[in-house]
């Protein structure tokens, strides 16, 4: 089976929920509209065409993040796996609704502002924040963060000059 990964720019329509499933994870699901609008060339307005809604669904480390940072109205970028999902409801009518496992999760800041509070590295080490502001002004400053950080001063200095270093992450 292929998977059909995607990124959708829209609007949380519904509050997040957090669960917990009896096998001990969390999932955090929401709902999520997004606007296709295009340019009437008659008028020269921008006129809605249409707007696709989709459930999304948060797993592992990303529950976390979600349930702290987004509300309903906040508008994100999301990165996932595609599925249609086929259900019946109580009258015993079908329907399809699309889902997106999703494996990325932001604020559009086109349309927003955000304010990014990193998570701590595991072991007690500097926090991502740390290490994200050290690296920059110079050679010799990469360097000497890189071995504090207990990086290689090679990887630490070829980091662009007010550029952040990547963050680890878990899934």
């Amino acid at each position: 089976m292929y998977e059909a990964m995607a990124t959708v720019v829209g609007t949380v329509v519904t509050q997040p929920v957090k669960r917990d499933l009896s096998n001990g994870e969390q999932v955090l699901t929401f709902r999520m509209a997004s606007n296709s609008r295009r340019l009437d060339f008659a008028t020269g307005e921008w006129v809605d065409n249409g707007t696709l809604f989709l459930t999304v669904s948060c797993w592992r480390r990303l529950v976390g993040g979600v349930d702290a940072s987004l509300r309903r109205g906040d508008p994100v970028l999301v990165y996932g796996q595609l599925r249609s999902h086929e259900y019946r409801t109580k009258d015993g009518v079908e329907r399809r609704d699309l889902e997106m496992r999703a494996t990325a999760v932001g604020p559009d800041l086109s349309r927003c502002t955000a304010q990014v509070s990193r998570r701590s590295e595991t072991g007690g080490g500097p926090s991502a924040l740390m290490r994200n502001t050290c690296v920059g002004s110079s050679a010799e400053n990469r360097a000497r963060v890189g071995e504090e950080l207990g990086d290689s001063a090679a990887t630490v200095a070829s980091v662009p000059s007010g550029s952040a270093a990547p963050e680890p992450v878990d899934a």
